[in-house]
């Protein structure tokens, strides 16, 4: 899967995701768009896995998001 096309699918999830729940991405000591940054660069790492490089997405949106967690970003409720 080219660049492009893993930005298209990360907006498409994204915009699903804002549009489905009522959840966002937090961390104690970083503002809101470094969540970003964190993500694209959890996701390149992810996708260096050679078990994850068939291109299963649902198995690499679960693995980058456990990246994601492991640099201290929690996903929570919006009250």
């Amino acid at each position: 899967m080219t660049r492009l096309a893993r930005a298209v699918f990360f907006l498409a999830v994204c915009s699903l995701a804002a549009g489905c729940s009522s959840a966002e991405w937090v961390h104690p000591n970083r503002p809101k768009d470094q969540f970003t940054l964190d993500y694209n660069k959890c996701q390149a790492d992810t996708m260096r896995d050679p078990k994850l490089q068939q291109g299963i997405q649902l198995l690499i949106i679960q693995a980058t998001e456990r990246c994601v967690q492991k640099q201290g970003w929690r996903l929570v409720e919006k009250e």
